[in-house]
């Protein structure tokens, strides 16, 4: 019995703080990947002295670019899968449902086929971001302004297939085998070579949507006891959903631009921090935001160790961690249905 008491005190306290322990988690992550690098780990310690060009260029534009990315890139993949979760009261809801991440793939990978890319370095991203914003706008069309959550999951699919058919044809055309292995890295996502430039373009994108989709907080408690009754709290469900797309929109599609898709996270962080949150939607949403940003830069530390060349990509590795949480997902909930 006495030993059982501090288990059940810790579990209490990490019930309690969330919060608190993902931001902590988070900061941790966030150092460790300024001192991993390729060449090893430690902290570039003549940049701290005062000295060293080599040293100081080290830091200030590969490890904290990449390092300020993941964190971006991160929290706005684990946000936005617990918002969508949330609002659409579905367990496997993530961020490449609504087909904002399909379409910002389709956008760069447009961008690389045409040789756009070549010829001006942010033709990638900006074709993610163009791609991102022309999917949420379909998906948004062809739910129509009145229909409900369902409607909205099967438009969402339906452009997500369609730009996975169209990234596959580009893929197919592609004019020579070196676009060809550029669109497939890039689609396998990768915080590998990029700069501040890539920083700057993003977090505007990635800031507001995060505060779309966090101020949201509120009207997901209320939704989580019914579309009447929310209403009845005085929730607008038409300026929710619009909250939603938008936020999702703009936070996943610069993540999406700048970084390639990294799948999983979205779907994954918000399962396994719900437990700690009271099953209450509102309470979620700053967890899964320092969750997902923790496990894309813990994630990438562990490529650089395992892969220093840079041959493994984070999608990869996120898909490698995430594949097995949904197995034991579905098998789970064959167990309750089962039960």
């Amino acid at each position: 019995m006495t030993s059982a008491m501090p288990s059940n005190s810790r579990l209490t306290m990490l019930r309690q703080t969330p919060v608190v322990w993902t931001a902590a988690l988070t900061v941790f992550a966030f150092l460790l990947s300024l001192f991993v690098g390729p060449a090893g780990v430690g902290w570039p310690t003549s940049t701290v002295t005062g000295g060293g060009e080599a040293a100081r260029l080290v830091l200030m534009e590969i490890r904290l670019p990449r390092a300020v990315l993941g964190f971006l890139v991160g929290g706005a993949l684990g946000l936005s899968g617990a918002v969508l979760q949330g609002y659409l009261r579905n367990p496997l809801a993530e961020p490449g449902l609504l087909g904002v991440s399909g379409g910002a793939s389709f956008g760069a990978v447009v961008a690389i086929h045409s040789g756009a890319s070549a010829v001006f370095a942010l033709a990638l991203p900006l074709g993610g971001l163009i791609g991102a914003v022309t999917a949420t706008l379909a998906v948004v069309r062809l739910a129509g302004e009145r229909s409900g959550t369902m409607s909205l999951i099967l438009a969402g699919v339906a452009i997500s297939s369609l730009t996975a058919a169209l990234t596959a044809l580009a893929l197919n055309l592609a004019p020579n085998p070196f676009a060809s292995i550029e669109i497939l890295h890039w689609l396998m996502g990768s915080l590998t070579d990029r700069s501040l430039l890539h920083v700057w373009i993003a977090s505007p994108l990635i800031v507001l949507g995060a505060a779309i989709l966090l101020s949201t907080a509120r009207d997901l408690d209320g939704l989580s006891i019914g579309d009447e009754a929310a209403e009845n709290l005085g929730v607008d469900l038409r300026r929710l959903r619009h909250r939603v797309v938008a936020g999702t929109a703009l936070s996943v599609g610069a993540a999406t631009a700048v970084a390639g898709a990294i799948g999983f996270v979205g779907l994954v962080v918000p399962h396994l921090l719900r437990p700690f949150t009271s099953q209450e939607p509102g309470r979620l949403l700053w967890p899964s935001l320092f969750g997902g940003a923790a496990l894309v830069l813990l994630a990438d530390v562990a490529l650089r160790l395992l892969s220093p060349a840079g041959d493994l990509r984070l999608g990869v590795v996120t898909a490698i961690l995430g594949a097995p949480f949904f197995l034991w997902l579905v098998l789970a909930t064959r167990r309750e249905l089962d039960a």
